[in-house]
């Protein structure tokens, strides 16, 4: 079981070191977690959980290794900072920065390539859903991915990412059995996952851990999710 802590523009780099110094005690035995960070604080993330089980990873990466691309971060350079891996095709990249499901499939090949573990997101809009295209899209936006060991996909309907809705646990459920149909990888859920909901949306057979939003910037609630999560 997976729970990874997304913290979009949140926590520079001193309230990350609060945060990373907090969560170094505490017992967190038979879960994996991920704690990524913004840009600016993955070297401070990354000096004050090393010695831990707890990864960390960037929430974007390019895909050439280097060139004049301002404003972007390589495989390489994550790998030589000691990060264990990234986030690609967020919703909110999709929605605000242009990205596409070639672009994220192009991002994440190399960083695999790379040897970083990627978290890759899928999911549909609420008008998607209303029109009964989840599946068509959720097909659309998988396809554009390989099977690897260390690719998880994280299935994030975008209607309920920072909008306090989430969905039930059995539309979850079915949505993380079909993106396993196309694609035989661990499926994280994400979308407003929060510690009064977290046990019953982590009980369910094909959801396999968490990517957490704002819920992960508290480092109580952060840590009662991953306490929720059924051991291995």
């Amino acid at each position: 079981m997976l729970i990874a802590a997304n913290w979009k523009m949140y926590n520079g780099p001193a309230a990350t070191a609060e945060f990373c110094l907090g969560l170094r005690e505490q017992e967190l035995d038979g879960v994996d977690v991920v704690v990524c960070p913004p840009f600016v604080s993955l070297a401070v993330a990354v000096q004050l959980l090393a010695g831990t089980e707890i990864a960390v990873a960037a929430q974007n990466v390019h895909w050439e290794d280097e060139g004049a691309f301002t404003g972007e971060i390589s495989a390489p350079m994550l790998l030589e900072l000691g990060v264990y891996g990234a986030i690609v095709g967020h919703s909110e990249r999709r929605q605000h920065f242009g990205e596409t499901d070639e672009s994220v499939a192009r991002r994440a090949h190399r960083a695999l390539e790379a040897g970083l573990f990627v978290i890759a997101c899928v999911g549909e809009t609420e008008q998607e859903r209303e029109r009964g295209e989840t599946e068509d899209v959720l097909r659309r936006q998988v396809s554009v991915l390989e099977a690897d060991d260390n690719l998880v996909v994280a299935y994030e309907p975008v209607w309920a990412i920072g909008t306090g809705k989430t969905a039930t646990p059995e539309i979850a459920q079915e949505a993380h059995a079909f993106v396993k149909t196309l694609l035989d990888v661990p499926v994280l859920y994400g979308g407003s996952v929060k510690p009064d909901n977290a046990d019953e949306l982590l009980a369910q057979q094909d959801v396999d851990g968490a990517l957490v939003g704002g819920a992960s910037l508290d480092l109580e609630s952060f840590t009662s999710i991953c306490r929720a999560a059924p051991r291995s």
